[in-house]
């Protein structure tokens, strides 16, 4: 996939870490020029309170081949978001893709009701997961109309034919994703007749940074934790997602997938990429397998 997009411009938002810094290293081995925005920088951490900086996400997509350029922003200050837009205005004279991989709630309070929830916290997700997608958009798209082809990606939790019939074990998240989905399907819409794409993409089960944490295990060892919890054998690196994004930004034919809702291991299939060892994992296939009876997780890589 190397110097693919040589010449290209991107805007991940939401690039510190997890699939964001993912899609923003491989955007940067196809050789693109990647904005990388979020809250966590050197100079102080989100409200997230994790040690990943925009910092080091630009270094390693210029590592990769491509130009990084981290920008602090809030997405949820139309403000910056403007300002930010203007800049890649001024500095690059167009915007090809939008990633919009904006989330970055602290806390979920999974199999809690609405009325049991914390309903601070609950509405603060809502904010992070829907009003920083559609501000970021507002403000992006027009630049990215000005040249031919542009596409939109909206990094999702779960593909439609999961979330759509299934309760994410969270009102509040549960509805997040369901908007993001949505989104997806809207900016499709609206984007058709402008020559351009919208869309949204779904990883699988992600071996980010916290998840990798959660299960005590690091990149190099993560098959130890399959011994706990056998499913984790469908776990896919951030990379993978990242490579989706690249075959996506780089198909002449993008527009057939306008609308719809796609998952990592489904474009593996479509555009013969794969993961960081050589597999193809179709975690949402697993997923839904698997409710109708026991299977092997491995045998879905």
């Amino acid at each position: 996939m190397n110097e693919t997009l040589r010449g290209k411009v991107a805007l991940v938002a939401g690039a510190t870490r997890g699939a964001g810094r993912g899609i923003a290293v491989a955007l940067g081995e196809a050789g693109a020029t990647v904005y990388c925005t979020g809250r966590s920088t050197q100079a102080g951490r989100s409200e997230m309170d994790r040690p990943e900086t925009l910092e080091e996400t630009a270094a390693l997509v210029d590592a990769a081949g491509g130009k990084g350029i981290a920008v602090r922003v809030d997405h949820l200050v139309r403000d910056e978001v403007r300002e930010l837009v203007a800049r890649i205005e001024r500095e690059q004279g167009a915007l090809h893709l939008l990633v919009n991989d904006i989330f970055g709630a602290t806390k979920i309070e999974w199999n809690k009701t609405v009325w049991e929830s914390d309903l601070d916290f609950g509405l603060r997700s809502l904010r992070l997961a829907i009003d920083t997608h559609a501000i970021t958009s507002h403000f992006a798209i027009p630049l990215l109309l000005k040249a031919p082809g542009g596409l939109v990606i909206e990094i999702n939790d779960g593909t439609e034919a999961y979330n759509g019939t299934r309760y994410r074990n969270s009102f509040f998240y549960d509805l997040a994703k369901a908007a993001v989905l949505r989104m997806g399907f809207a900016l499709g819409h609206e984007l058709k007749s402008h020559g351009a794409t919208g869309l949204s993409l779904s990883p699988g089960w992600m071996r980010s940074e916290a998840m990798l944490e959660a299960f005590d295990v690091r990149e190099d060892n993560w098959r130890d934790a399959i011994a706990h919890v056998p499913g984790f054998a469908i776990a896919e690196s951030p990379t993978f997602v990242g490579r989706a994004v690249v075959a996506l930004a780089a198909d002449p034919d993008v527009a057939r997938w306008n609308g719809q809702s796609l998952s990592s291991g489904q474009l593996a299939r479509v555009y013969g990429f794969t993961d960081v060892d050589g597999s193809q994992p179709d975690a949402w296939r697993y997923m839904l397998d698997a409710e109708a009876g026991d299977v092997d997780a491995n045998a879905y890589r």
